[in-house]
């Protein structure tokens, strides 16, 4: 399976703040266009999936940043 990291530039028209704005991107809800995201950058890898991938547990993140810490 791939995994796919997603870099996104947004603009904050309606001054929603950066808290907010990882809210609104995660549950979809674009309001009145009020940010237009544009992908920046994808980075992938290729792992072996199962339902105890460490990427399916909490504390994924530790997993996550080890993951895309080769690419740079």
């Amino acid at each position: 399976m791939k995994i796919h990291k997603v870099t996104l530039l947004v603009v904050d028209s309606d001054d929603i703040g950066a808290e907010d704005i990882k809210e609104v991107i995660e549950n979809q809800k674009y309001p009145n266009y009020c940010i237009s995201p544009s992908v920046v950058t994808i980075e992938t890898e290729e792992v072996d999936w199962s339902d105890n991938h460490p990427l399916n547990m909490k504390g994924w993140q530790t997993f996550f940043y080890r993951l895309f810490a080769r690419n740079n």
